[in-house]
């Protein structure tokens, strides 16, 4: 196998430099990576490898097998490369974990053209979308086994903290580019968000504000249970089994409780209390004809209640309140149920006083950073597109960048 670099000029074509190195044939390229038997009718053929120095030159061997008659290039296979790939393994880990590290094809376009590799959005996209491809069927696959703790060596924690949510995505529906339909070009859907972390990465900013060392995060539009299970199998990695207690933050979403129980039945489930507080406003608004001051009056008291303690006189008093007529009763009656479902899960100041969380600040973040991403203007995903880019960004962000790169 022979191969020379031309390095890029100043103009980004590769020159003419002279810098050549010849090495002399690869004995190991010339027999079939299947059978291992010694390739017949061998032809040397050019090929170029772009990387991130620039193109390479090179000649390698491509021939049959005689076991089983396949024509191919044996030395793809152990540098891993796909047929027809031209980026080098190097250049694509670069590319990829750019795309995943910007808020767009776009911009992670413009980011590599900064570090010296021209590239198209395109081309970016379709990289994303066969690595994603990759991720996801590793994901697959890996849900199928036990997983082990990724620091078994970490002593356990005193508490799991697991948050989930879920937002809506805008999606390319049935009718989208048809001139003439009765379906809609333009669907929504709940992409379903959840983190884990663990109680001794939790620390605050100079500023005060709340944060986390390190977290996993999953997505996953469609069924909660799945949604459960990936969550659950990521959570293990990361110290799940060994955790002395296990605490479930969440808006109060009937799909959240369920997939708690199905999941981590036993664990401590709280209310979110930015959510809680969000529902007393709108029940003191339905009640006050929109009087801001006279809803502070109504609302602050049971805001106060529930964060101090008397967490059980608020349902109570809610159950008890006279539903008036029109569309003010039905925002009275919604809230009365939604009071009586959550009430076991309000337990804020108990648990603030073991300097457990008692708010999902950390999902509604991470569900803002993927709408950042996912839900930009203009932007109208596929479930197929957006589930292969979620699985890149997750096998960055979980830890499992590094097994994109074996050979398949």
């Amino acid at each position: 196998m022979n191969w020379k670099w031309k390095p890029k000029d100043a103009s980004g074509h590769a020159s003419d430099s002279n810098n050549v190195c010849k090495q002399k044939p690869n004995a190991p390229a010339e027999f079939s990576r299947l059978s291992g038997e010694r390739l017949v009718h061998r032809r040397t053929h050019p090929m170029q490898l772009r990387t991130g120095v620039g193109m390479i030159e090179l000649q390698v061997l491509h021939g049959q097998d005689p076991a089983d008659k396949p024509w191919g290039c044996p030395v793809r296979e152990p540098w891993g490369l796909t047929g027809h790939q031209q980026p080098s393994l190097a250049l694509e880990d670069k590319l990829a974990f750019t795309i995943t590290a910007t808020a767009s094809y776009e911009e992670a376009a413009a980011v590599a053209e900064k570090w010296g590799v021209p590239v198209t959005d395109s081309a970016l996209h379709s990289l994303a979308q066969r690595l994603g491809q990759r991720a996801e069927a590793r994901t697959q696959e890996q849900l199928e086994t036990s997983p082990g703790e990724r620091q078994p060596e970490r002593a356990p924690t005193p508490l799991a903290v697991l948050m989930l949510d879920g937002w809506q995505v805008r999606q390319r529906g049935p009718g989208w580019g048809k001139k003439r339909t009765q379906e809609p070009r333009v669907e929504w859907h709940e992409w379903k968000t959840g983190v884990y972390s663990r109680q001794e990465q939790a620390g605050r900013t100079a500023g005060g504000r709340g944060a986390l060392a390190e977290t996993i995060v999953i997505g996953w539009q469609g069924d909660p249970l799945e949604f459960g299970r990936r969550l659950h199998w990521e959570a293990l990695r990361g110290g799940l089994s060994r955790a002395r207690a296990k605490l479930v933050v969440a808006d109060g979403a009937p799909w959240i409780w369920n997939v708690a129980q199905d999941r981590w039945a036993g664990a401590t489930e709280v209310l979110d209390f930015y959510h809680a507080s969000q529902h007393l406003g709108d029940l003191g608004r339905a009640l006050q004809d929109d009087d801001e001051a006279a809803t502070a009056q109504r609302v602050e008291p049971r805001r106060h209640q529930l964060r101090h303690g008397r967490e059980q006189q608020v349902p109570a008093e809610i159950a008890g309140l006279k539903v008036p007529r029109g569309e003010a009763g039905w925002v009275v009656q919604r809230e009365q149920n939604y009071f009586a479902t959550q009430a076991g899960r309000m337990n804020d100041q108990s648990l603030h006083r073991r300097g457990w969380p008692i708010g999902s600040g950390p999902v509604e973040s991470a569900c803002r950073q993927r709408q950042c991403r996912f839900k930009r203007p203009g932007q109208f995903g596929t479930p197929k597109g957006m589930r292969h880019l979620s699985a890149l960004t997750e096998a960055r962000h979980n830890h499992h960048w590094d097994e994109l790169w074996l050979a398949n």
